[in-house]
């Protein structure tokens, strides 16, 4: 006999999410999917000697990692119109030709960036768990080993966790479902 789905919705049988919740996804067998957020720095603008020391503090900081983890790297679009916006309002203030055109520039840099779809890529380190407090003590031993190499981290976002299934499952399409009204 074959086997049934259990759900009419086809990644309900490959994704066993029930949810997201508090920095963590929430699978059906109750484990939970969390970890942290690591900012990108740029290290290669940085003398040999200390470029050394911070890729053998990394070194340190995953051998540390006594249990199974992800390591992902996802793109997000950029988003500047704010910045956009605000340069628009000092072009319309700003009453110098020479300052007109530089921000004029800038304005068209800025389109320029907008228009070729520029992306961030942000960086990740996920795990899996159930008992909420060994996530929270895995989670402040990431953070604080992280500070010590260098790097600064939080606590993933429920949105970075969005972002996250929206790349790998949805092929970087944000999903937006919303309530319907009858």
């Amino acid at each position: 006999m074959a086997s049934q789905n259990r759900s009419k919705y086809t990644n309900d049988n490959f994704v066993p999410i029930k949810g997201i919740n508090n920095g963590m996804i929430i699978l059906e067998n109750n484990q939970k999917v969390s970890g942290i957020k690591i900012m990108p720095r740029n290290i290669f603008i940085l003398e040999q000697d200390m470029q050394d020391l911070i890729i053998n503090s990394l070194k340190d900081v995953y051998n540390m990692i006594d249990y199974e983890f992800w390591i992902i790297a996802a793109d997000r679009p950029v988003d500047i119109n704010v910045y956009l916006s605000q340069l628009q309002l000092l072009y319309n203030q700003v009453q110098s030709q020479a300052k007109r055109k530089l921000i004029m520039e800038d304005i068209n840099k800025a389109n320029d960036f907008m228009n070729n779809n520029i992306v961030d890529t942000e960086y990740f380190l996920l795990f899996k768990e159930k008992d909420i407090n060994e996530i929270q003590k895995k989670i402040r031993n990431l953070i604080n080993n992280f500070a010590n190499a260098g790097l600064s981290s939080h606590q993933v976002t429920n949105d970075d966790l969005r972002m996250i299934l929206d790349n790998f499952l949805n092929g970087g399409q944000t999903t937006t479902f919303g309530t319907v009204v009858a």
